[in-house]
């Protein structure tokens, strides 16, 4: 049996469609790391667009759908958690819990809900923003640090203003271009690869599928299949369509997410796809209703994607009183130059959850855990075995 001492319970994922982070980076002997499977996520029965629609009409999918956020993957870790102690003494039954990205929100959940299991919490950019009741605000900060991205991408490579702007040129003459595994390549699902601008080496990743698109451009005057499969694989929809189900979703307490992305981007033109200007900027962590057009997986799911868009009564997320009073040590990396995750919200989070310590660094980005994961995990493990006072 596994000793509570040695239990460490994880939230490791990417982003909202809940991909578990290889465990490798834990090489403390201190732990036995459990990874969690989502609900909807490898053996925890899947969802796909055949399974979400299934015998089900669009009204029972979103009742069906509600029902995978935050507060329902806190119940399952703590259905877990006393499963697995149910023959431990009292004072041995509670768990350490650690979040990347996402899997941080889910923590800072826990530590509403259910402190009582808790031996200590660490996460991994993922100080969620407790304080707000919908996406639009850390949206539209979002928004903001893309295009700050954007201005260093092609800042690193400049000749690829006219490779990008090729790029659509083309794929707006043809309307996009249908793709052998289904959907359709858009300027717009294109410009969605700049997803990765806050991983580290995304620049270059997206630099190399440029150069080889304007390679096809110059050789042939078309798009070869082995390229427009790279670009195709870029885009995780398909594969995870609860990231885009959800994620605005994943913000909201008592509001609706509306279609947070299509409404906020119209406060900022320089996203205009537009082949003729200075620059055509990448998209980031951002979930359009096209995407609903462009992937295949997605096109049966507009309907129910429509109902949880308007859907206004999403329970609370954050008991942000008991946050303020928490007695549960909290350890958190965050890093300055997060795309995905607010540095400003981050340090308000941070500040108001009792006994939280941080570890600032503007030396790794958001995918640290993976990239870096010696760096990152060094100076979160420190914040607790160190003495600072």
């Amino acid at each position: 049996m596994l000793r509570p001492r040695s239990l460490l319970s994880s939230c490791l994922t990417r982003d909202l469609v809940g991909v578990v982070e290889p465990c490798y980076m834990l090489t403390t002997t201190a732990f036995q790391l459990l990874m969690l499977d989502h609900r909807g996520f490898g053996l925890s029965t899947t969802l796909t667009a055949t399974t979400i629609t299934h015998e089900r009409n669009p009204s029972e999918q979103a009742s069906h759908l509600a029902h995978f956020r935050a507060p329902s993957a806190v119940q399952d870790l703590e259905a877990i958690r006393l499963c697995l102690t149910a023959d431990y003494a009292d004072d041995e039954k509670k768990w350490s819990i650690i979040g990347q990205s996402y899997g941080g929100f889910v923590c800072l959940t826990y530590l509403s809900h259910y402190p009582q299991g808790l031996r200590e919490a660490f996460t991994l950019g993922g100080l969620a923003p407790v304080t707000q009741r919908k996406p639009d605000e850390p949206v539209k900060r979002a928004m903001q640090r893309v295009l700050e991205r954007n201005r260093k991408y092609y800042s690193k490579f400049p000749e690829d203003r006219d490779r990008v702007k090729n790029v659509v040129r083309h794929l707006q003459s043809k309307n996009g271009i249908d793709l052998a595994t289904g959907g359709k390549l858009t300027a717009g699902r294109f410009l969605e690869m700049g997803i990765v601008f806050g991983f580290h080496g995304g620049f270059d990743q997206v630099h190399g599928i440029v150069l080889r698109m304007q390679n096809d451009l110059d050789l042939f005057g078309y798009l070869t299949r082995a390229t427009l499969s790279t670009v195709a694989g870029m885009g995780s929809f398909d594969d995870h369509v609860v990231y885009a189900l959800l994620h605005g979703a994943c913000y909201c307490q008592g509001s609706a997410p509306e279609w947070a992305f299509d409404r906020l981007i119209q406060q900022f033109p320089q996203y205009r796809i537009d082949a003729g200007a200075d620059e055509v900027p990448f998209t980031g962590e951002m979930v359009f209703k096209r995407a609903f057009e462009d992937y295949d997986e997605l096109r049966s799911l507009a309907p129910v994607a429509e109902l949880l868009e308007n859907k206004q009564d999403w329970p609370e997320l954050y008991d942000i009183e008991q946050l303020k009073r928490n007695e549960v040590p909290l350890y958190a990396a965050t890093f300055v130059d997060d795309m995905y995750v607010d540095f400003g919200f981050a340090q308000e989070t941070a500040s108001l959850v009792k006994g939280c310590k941080h570890f600032i660094t503007n030396a790794l980005y958001h995918d640290a855990v993976r990239s870096k994961s010696d760096e990152v995990l060094k100076g979160l493990f420190a914040l607790r075995d160190d003495t600072i006072d």
